[in-house]
């Protein structure tokens, strides 16, 4: 076995190749830490690693193959979880400070007792940003996370170690979060695949919660059918989380192949065209050329929701926050605390408002996905700015960094909507992602478009590594 698969091997590939025994899962795992610890000093991606248990879990999966048992679909298939899940046993971070006084996990997260059942090996927890309240990667108590493409440029946050640690090779599945954007900001600036599904899809029990009426769980990969099979193996209801939706399971993996024949396709333009720089706009010619598109919709509102996105994330946040906020206010990143502590004075008016808008908007888009099955929007404004950098120029106009870049996805997330974010590559040039955009439970949709362009060839390329 190459030390080398985790940069040429998918999950897929390792999984069928631990089925035949033609690899121990026992040496899959020695492999990866190795690989993860010569890695992570760079990347700072995890923030603790759970060698002890990645072990055992590879002797199970081994011991049901020499057994003659079904092992599951991702047999020996390396993962780690944005540190807001919880492990058990450990103390569940969710990137602050404060957490670390608190007792360990009792027990997984539902998603990782999922990952867990189908055979894959927990490898740690990874970095992100405090309480999932950011979008740029960078930590104050952690470090920031680092860009596997250019050590100097942001991942994306707040899922920005699990960005990091699928496009550097370290692990070919990692679990995150999105709330406005937290899985689809990383996606798109670490030139990966992020799949945020519709709200209430994946089960969200067993994690720390942000904003919960706009929170979301799910994958990130290096391609498209890794995608699939995750999040096939990951659904289900849950009675532990309330909003888990009582729905039939949907088989993704067995039809990304089926090709975009049949799909109505459309640009989301408007809101979605404007601040975006060239690279973004190039991304998306990129993508409608290579999908057949010529339709382009303009989505009224866009604009207000994410406003209105805002002031329920501010006010939900806080709220959960309240009795931290009075106790330990010195111990928050400022900026996230500062954010907080606004949301707690907000007017009920103003959110009771915004709730209104979102009932409103949420209907304005049922009737756009009437005619049309997905949507084509920029994921970020920008490929990946640099560590550290506060602002940025956008249309002619000087705009702070950190907000922005969640410019596109906040109005998509606002009311639930499932999307893959699918990375493009230009030579000499960072990725940058483009999302596509499914009614309510049509991942389905989203994943075969995802494929179609993977299959294309413009989608982008791991760093070397």
């Amino acid at each position: 076995m190459s030390d080398l698969f985790h940069s040429f091997s998918d999950a897929r590939e390792i999984a069928r190749r631990v089925r035949l025994g033609e690899w121990k899962a026992v040496e899959v795992v020695e492999e990866s830490l190795q690989y993860i610890q010569s890695k992570n000093t760079q990347l700072n991606a995890f923030t603790h690693i759970t060698e002890a248990r990645a072990f055992y879990e590879a002797e199970q999966v081994d011991q049901k193959i020499a057994r003659a048992e079904d092992p599951g679909a991702l047999a020996g298939v390396p993962f780690a979880v944005k540190n807001l899940f919880d492990m058990e046993g450990q103390v569940t971070l969710a990137g602050s400070k404060i957490n670390r006084q608190d007792p360990p996990a009792m027990a997984d997260a539902t998603l990782i007792q999922k990952m867990n059942g189908a055979g894959a090996i927990l490898l740690g927890g990874l970095n992100m940003g405090e309480y999932a309240y950011d979008f740029t990667g960078e930590n104050v108590h952690y470090g920031p996370s680092r860009n596997p493409h250019d050590l100097s440029r942001m991942t994306g946050g707040s899922s920005g170690g699990s960005g990091a640690a699928v496009a550097g090779g370290m692990v070919p599945i990692a679990l995150g979060s999105d709330t406005n954007g937290s899985i689809r900001v990383p996606s798109s600036l670490c030139g990966i695949f992020g799949l945020k599904p519709t709200y209430g899809r994946l089960s969200r029990a067993g994690t720390f919660p942000f904003c919960p009426s706009l929170d979301h769980v799910g994958p990130m990969s290096r391609n498209v059918p890794d995608l699939a099979v995750v999040y096939d193996v990951l659904q289900g209801h849950d009675p532990r989380d309330p909003v888990s939706a009582q729905r039939e399971c949907e088989a993704t993996s067995d039809a990304l192949d089926d090709g975009i024949a049949g799909l109505k396709i459309a640009l989301a333009g408007g809101y979605f065209r404007k601040q975006a720089t060239e690279a973004a706009e190039q991304a998306v010619q990129k993508v409608i050329d290579c999908l057949g598109v010529s339709q382009e919709i303009e989505i009224t509102g866009a604009a207000q929701a994410r406003a209105a996105a805002y002031l329920i994330t501010n006010a939900e946040s806080s709220n959960l926050h309240l009795g931290r906020l009075r106790q330990y206010a010195a111990d928050y990143d400022p900026d996230v605390r500062d954010r907080m502590l606004a949301g707690a004075l907000l007017p009920a008016s103003w959110v009771i408002q915004a709730q209104r808008f979102r009932s409103y908007y949420r209907r304005e888009l049922q009737k756009i996905f009437t005619k049309y099955d997905l949507l084509i929007a920029p994921a970020t404004p920008m490929p990946a700015p640099l560590i550290g950098q506060r602002s940025m120029e956008l249309d002619g106009e000087t705009m702070l960094v950190r907000p922005h870049l969640g410019l596109y996805t906040q109005p998509l997330s606002f009311i639930g909507l499932p999307v893959v974010v699918v990375p493009v590559s230009t030579p000499g040039a960072m990725p940058i992602g483009v999302q596509i955009v499914a009614a309510p439970w049509q991942e389905k949709k989203a994943l075969r478009a995802a494929r179609y362009l993977e299959l294309s060839g413009f989608t982008s390329p791991l760093p070397q590594n």
